[in-house]
Formats: structure tokens, C-alpha cells, sequence
């Protein structure tokens, strides 16, 4: 009993000495506070917002497995008179209504390329301000497209042709494409890869949507944060399916398909099968919010060395986006069954959306989740899947630039990696580069991140400025 009571004294001992050297980080670690808004020119601002109203009173809707090229076509006739001397001057590429420009530089070598797409989700229900007006109201650029993503394609094209403007001759090559088939994740982007690889051509840095500049990532974290996505999801539809002999409502079997399909969906929701794990980049995201913080957030994200295992609890309530940047996700969104009310089904079926992590990639995640779905009697059928894409290096130097224009394009504004949990473009360019970075430079509050997709979509115009800087500043950059 000595002995014990000594390895316990000894185990508290070491304890309290971790926790005091935690809290002694945590009171040498400087307080910081983002201090970057945008404040710029009006009439600037306005000339940026006029082009993007013009861009979103044109109706870019693009459905799944839809082609309307003669709809794009029209579009770019739209960027032609927005933007003259890109038209002019670059060469520029059309492949079924995707967009691929090209702009000779000094070197050919670590050439860079800017996207974002062309195309919209379909916008119903009630809005404020009709959905294609362009309505400049309110500090801010309304409609569809307004901030997913015309505002990047705008601030690009704009961008570069302020710099041809100048006469300004880039470091390096650079391209600009615009897929019009992102939305649902169609074959527009692999189109461009395809003639880039004809041309081979190996990108050193991809700039793609995904990360922006956030107010208030992560609740307590005050704010605007320019939080730069370093890699995406995997993603996968899944079907699961019930089968039985059907019959009448009147005399029910126990173990009919609903049942057995609820049973499994149960599980899986109050049970994830999934394990949450602190990824090298979400611990990074952590260290670099840390001295923005209060003390008790401070405490826990500046010691991920210590209080990993409190984050990964704690995660899923500060954020359901937090959450899902620890461990495969899956959501249940389609459900079928019988056509009647009294009679059972012989099929029924859910359907679900997956979102892999790299600890756990597609093979893995599918098996796991196919296991727990057999224990029900449920066949799995995989819809459509694809992988997370390769992390780029947040120690690299395609990182770092990005990274360090943000830093001169906007002052006070503190960065950070982050988990794309979405899907973009750029995972179609993996092959022809590993510096796939999702950043886009326009400012996302609560009121844009809402409308994403949703009603009322706008931008607050007054942020325009300084992402067409950005753009400027990038290509301006030795590589």
C-alpha cells in the first residue's frame, strides 16, 4: 500500500507540474487582438461593386449533369466588356463554357494560377433584394454569386487588369480559370486540367475559394482572421438499403425495413463510428488563434501538447464546422420508403453524405461505416466517393508567400491554416500541383456565411479593394 500511495503522489506530482507549466505559457504568451477592418476609398469600392453587380445580374445557375455552354457564353461576353486588356492581352482558352487564361511572364518556372467559378447554385424562396439584381444597397453587393464566388473571379480579372494597366510584365507565368460546373462537382475543372497537362504544365501554387478572411472563426476568437485553407475533405453518397417481403400495415414482422434502417441511423448519430484525432494542421490552427483569446481558450489552445484530449471533446460544441475538422463526418439527407400508409415497404432506403479525414481516408471510413451498417441487414451501395486531398506543407515556402501577402496586403490581420470540410475545384489540380491552397481575400461575417446558398446571399463592397490588392500583390511576388 506504501508503494502505491507513493506512485500516486508521484503521478499527481507530474500532473500539477504539467498544468503549471501550461499556465506559465500561457501568462508569458503575449495578448493579441486582430485589428484589421476594411476601411477604403468609397468610390473605389463602389467602381469594384458596379463591375460585381454586372457579373451577378447575369444568371450563372448551373444544374447537375446540365450543360448550357451558349449560357456561359454569354457570361464571359459579360467579363469581355468588365475586363478589355485581359481579353486582349492574355491568351485566353474556352473548353465547353470553363475559362483558361494565360499570362506570360519573365520565367516560366513556379508558375502560379488564380480560380474561382463562374457558376451559382439555383436561388429560391423570399429574398430582400431579388436574387439577380445586383443591388448595391446597404454597404453591400446583393445576389447570387455575391461572395460564391463572383467576388473572387471579379477581384482576379480586376487584379490583373490593373497590372496590364501599368505595363507591368508578371514574375512568373500566370494562368486564371473559371470552371462553370463547380457546384456540383462536374467535369469543368478536370476539362482545364486536362489542357494544362496537355501543355505540361506544373503549377507551383494554386489560389482557389475555400478559406477567407473570417470574423470570428471560432466562437470567443474576436474578429476578422484570414483563415487559409490547406486541404479538403474527401466525400462520398452512400446508400443504405432494407429489404423484407413487404405485406400489410394491419400484421408487421418486427425487423421491417424502416425499423431496421432507424436503428442504424440511431446508432450512428448518438455513436459516431469514427475516431477524432488533433491533425498537424488543426493543432497549428489552435497555436495561432491561442493569443487572440481570453485566458481560459488560451490555456487549452495554446498547450494542444497537453489538452489535446479536452479539445477533441470539447470541438463539437464550440462548432459543428470545428467538429467536423476531427474525424470523418456523415449526415443522413434522402430517405424512401412505401408509397402507403398501411402497406410495408419490400425497400426502403436512406441515403447520406460522407466527409473523409485523412486518419481515417475513404477505404477506411466506407469499410467502417459498412460494417455497422451489415449488423442491421442493410446493403451498402457507394453513389459516388473520392479521397481528402494531400495537406500542402504549412512549413513551405508556396504557404508561406501566401501567408506574407496576407500580411502586406492587410495590416493587422492575423492568419491561419484551416480545414476546408467543404469540397472545391481545387482538388481536380492535385495532379499538376501540391500547393493547392482555398483562400479567398474577401470578408465573411455571420451574415455571408449564412447566405452562402442560402437567402440574401451579399458581400459588403467595402472589402473588394483590398482582395483585388491581394491578387496584385501575389502576382507581384517573387516566387
Amino acid at each position: 500500500m506504501k508503494y502505491i500511495g507513493l506512485i500516486l503522489l508521484a503521478v499527481l506530482a507530474v500532473i500539477v507540474l504539467l498544468l503549471l507549466i501550461a499556465v506559465l505559457r500561457t501568462l508569458l504568451m503575449p495578448s493579441k487582438t486582430s485589428t484589421y477592418v476594411a476601411d477604403e476609398p468609397e468610390e473605389e469600392a463602389l467602381a469594384l461593386a458596379e463591375k460585381l453587380s454586372k457579373m451577378i445580374q447575369y444568371d450563372t445557375t448551373s444544374y447537375a449533369n446540365v450543360a448550357e455552354v451558349e449560357k456561359f457564353l454569354g457570361f464571359h461576353k459579360v467579363l469581355e466588356e468588365l475586363f478589355p486588356l485581359v481579353h486582349e492581352k492574355l491568351e485566353k482558352t474556352e473548353i465547353d463554357g470553363n475559362l483558361l487564361f494565360y499570362w506570360k511572364g519573365k520565367s516560366s518556372e513556379k508558375p502560379i494560377l488564380l480560380m474561382s467559378h463562374q457558376d451559382v447554385v439555383p436561388a429560391e424562396g423570399e429574398w430582400v433584394h431579388a436574387p439577380f439584381s445586383g443591388d448595391i444597397a446597404e454597404g453591400k453587393v446583393w445576389g447570387r454569386g455575391a461572395s460564391d464566388t463572383k467576388a473572387s473571379v471579379m477581384a482576379f480579372f480586376q487584379a490583373v487588369e490593373e497590372l496590364l494597366s501599368e505595363g507591368f510584365v508578371p514574375p512568373t507565368d500566370v494562368y486564371l480559370a473559371s470552371s462553370c460546373t463547380e457546384e456540383w462537382g462536374g467535369d469543368g475543372a478536370p476539362k482545364i486540367v486536362s489542357e494544362l497537362q496537355r501543355r505540361g504544365i506544373e503549377l507551383f501554387l494554386v489560389c482557389d475559394e475555400g478559406g477567407a478572411i473570417i470574423t470570428e472563426p471560432i466562437g470567443g476568437i474576436h474578429g476578422n482572421f484570414a483563415m487559409v485553407g490547406v486541404f479538403e475533405k474527401g466525400k462520398a453518397d452512400v446508400k443504405f438499403t432494407a429489404r423484407s417481403n413487404g405485406g400489410h400495415a394491419s400484421a408487421p414482422s418486427k425487423g421491417t425495413p424502416i425499423a431496421r434502417l432507424s436503428a442504424f441511423v440511431n446508432e450512428v448519430e448518438t455513436h459516431s463510428p469514427f475516431r477524432k484525432k488533433l491533425l498537424p494542421e488543426v493543432s497549428a490552427m489552435f497555436t495561432k488563434l491561442a493569443p487572440y483569446a481570453g485566458f481560459g481558450m488560451k490555456l487549452v489552445f495554446g498547450n494542444v501538447w497537453l489538452f489535446g484530449p479536452v479539445l477533441k471533446a470539447v470541438m463539437p460544441a464550440i462548432s459543428a464546422q470545428a467538429g467536423a475538422m476531427l474525424k470523418t463526418t456523415i449526415v443522413f439527407t434522402v430517405q424512401k420508403g412505401s408509397d402507403a400508409y398501411n402497406v410495408l415497404p419490400q425497400e426502403a432506403y436512406v441515403g447520406a453524405n460522407m466527409r473523409f479525414i485523412p486518419h481515417q481516408g475513404e477505404k477506411e471510413s466506407l469499410e467502417i461505416i459498412k460494417k455497422v451498417a451489415g449488423k442491421y441487414g442493410l446493403e451498402t451501395e457507394v453513389l459516388h466517393a473520392n479521397d481528402y486531398t494531400p495537406p500542402v506543407d504549412i512549413h513551405g515556402e508556396a504557404f508561406h508567400l501566401v501567408e506574407q501577402t496576407i500580411a502586406d496586403t492587410f495590416p493587422g490581420l492575423p492568419s491561419s491554416p484551416y480545414v476546408m470540410t467543404g469540397a472545391t475545384d481545387a482538388q481536380f489540380y492535385q495532379p499538376i500541383c501540391k500547393n493547392c491552397i482555398r483562400f479567398a481575400p474577401v470578408i465573411y461575417g455571420p451574415e455571408q456565411m449564412k447566405g452562402m446558398h442560402g437567402l440574401n446571399e451579399n458581400i459588403e463592397y467595402n472589402c473588394l479593394p483590398g482582395a483585388v490588392r491581394f491578387y496584385k500583390n501575389l502576382i507581384r511576388a517573387e516566387k
